[in-house]
């Protein structure tokens, strides 16, 4: 068993046992961040999906309405007027032939790539780079997209969005923020994130799917939440 400092236990008995409503977990995440850098704030979510099965396997993107609170580093696949309309977008990278050598070398310094449909064949190559880090531009994530739609896209990317998707346990790990944030910030953030989470339950689950959910600061402990005050943040948000 890990030992933990004084800070993190104290932390761990001003939480309690109790499930905690939205509010109150987004009040004490950032109450009890203490760490001398900006902690992230992170929604863990417990589902009953069983991910052997291809047919309850769940990938999605939400978006954040007010960012993941860093900056986003764009890579675009295009060509012509769509590369040079990503450039005047503000994309960070757009690809050429010393950046393809880069990334076949191991280099991954940007936070999601974009493609135009035309250019997947022409990356397909780069799959065994891109996909061990979930780099690859895919359709199901918004990042393929066609060359009228890359100047959103990239837009999109730049302002926030954060990939939800089960792990081998069936478990989302999803950044909401940052805690910077203020409160009604992350409430936000978090609404988006859940609605996302709840509105995407795989076909192939029956009954319940959410088991769980809890809220964590990078150096903190978890913070149980109520799933049905999530579900109703989460409609609340869209009506």
């Amino acid at each position: 068993m890990p030992r933990h400092g004084k800070r993190y236990n104290d932390a761990v008995a001003k939480i309690g046992e109790s499930v905690k409503t939205p509010q109150e977990a987004v009040a004490l995440a950032l109450e009890l961040a203490g760490a001398k850098f900006d902690e992230a704030v992170e929604l863990h979510v417990a589902t009953t999906a069983d991910v052997r099965h291809a047919d309850q396997q769940m990938r999605e993107v939400a978006a954040l309405p007010h960012g993941t609170g860093k900056e986003v580093r764009v890579f675009v696949f295009a060509e012509g007027d769509a590369a040079r309309e990503a450039e005047e977008a503000g994309a960070d990278y757009v690809v050429d032939d010393d950046l393809t050598k880069r990334i076949e070398a191991g280099w991954s310094d940007f936070d999601i790539a974009i493609a135009t449909p035309d250019m997947m064949p022409k990356i397909a190559r780069l799959g065994r780079f891109l996909g061990r880090k979930g780099l690859m531009p895919n359709p199901r994530t918004g990042t393929v997209v066609q060359p009228q739609d890359i100047v959103s896209a990239i837009e999109g990317a730049k302002r926030g969005r954060t990939e939800v998707r089960l792990d081998k346990t069936a478990v989302v790990h999803t950044r909401i923020g940052s805690a910077k944030f203020t409160q009604e910030q992350l409430l936000e953030n978090l609404a988006s994130v859940y609605g996302t989470i709840s509105r995407a339950k795989p076909a192939g689950v029956k009954g319940i799917f959410v088991k769980s959910a809890s809220l964590c600061t990078t150096m903190g402990p978890g913070i149980k939440v109520d799933v049905p005050a999530l579900e109703a943040l989460a409609k609340e948000a869209v009506s």
